[in-house]
């Protein structure tokens, strides 16, 4: 069954306790960290993270849209990530390998991200270092975005090669997630949706991500 990764960049952050606390029937909590840099826009980070960790018992599935990754990795697994996910285009590929590799060398899962018009090929190089890939499925840097065209056919490329590597390997998608693109991600081959503002801005959240996973 799909795993639901609610995003707390769609909540309410004037009670953030209570909002993760609402989306508790998920499967994991996404944590969107942008520096303004790599992406046109800030958001939140360690301080964050750590004030998170306490209050909820869901993995916490960090996702780096920040350059120069490897500088931080390690101190977001120390401060309790459970999954952290680098981008492609965030650095040089042999800088990239190092922030995989001490990741998993701090014992989490290792995810690498792809932005829409980054080919899935992009992934080869770091085969047997991932345990989850990222399709972005609208541009990296803000919520409420619709949904990409061509992301079934990235998620269908994802899957392929996953199966071709033989290896446990999620194929995560963000962005434009509701109920119809759910679907269409599920049947390309998708095993976790990161959905924010839908979820959040549902008057039933349980009940929408009971809906997101297809049952």
């Amino acid at each position: 069954m799909v795993k639901i990764a609610p995003s707390i960049l769609s909540a309410d952050f004037t009670n953030l306790g209570r909002e993760v606390e609402s989306v508790s029937s998920g499967d994991l909590l996404h944590f969107d960290v942008m520096d303004g840099v790599f992406v046109p826009n800030i958001s939140f980070g360690l301080p964050v993270l750590k004030a998170l960790r306490p209050v909820t018992a869901l993995p916490l599935d960090v996702h780096l849209m920040i350059t120069r990754p490897l500088n931080f990795v390690e101190r977001f697994c120390d401060l309790g990530a459970d999954i952290v996910t680098v981008h492609a285009e965030a650095d040089e590929p042999d800088r990239i390998r190092e922030a995989l590799l001490r990741i998993k060398a701090r014992g989490k899962r290792a995810g690498l991200s792809i932005k829409p018009a980054t080919p899935v090929s992009a992934c080869e190089p770091y085969a047997g270092l991932l345990d989850n890939i990222l399709i972005m499925a609208v541009e990296p840097g803000f919520g409420g975005q619709s949904f990409m065209e061509n992301a079934p056919e990235k998620i269908a490329q994802a899957a392929a090669l996953v199966r071709r590597w033989g290896v446990d390997c999620d194929i995560e998608v963000d962005g434009g997630v509701n109920r119809e693109t759910a679907r269409l991600c599920r049947e390309a081959g998708a095993t976790v949706l990161v959905a924010g503002s839908h979820i959040f801005k549902a008057p039933d959240r349980a009940e929408e991500i009971r809906l997101l996973r297809g049952i």
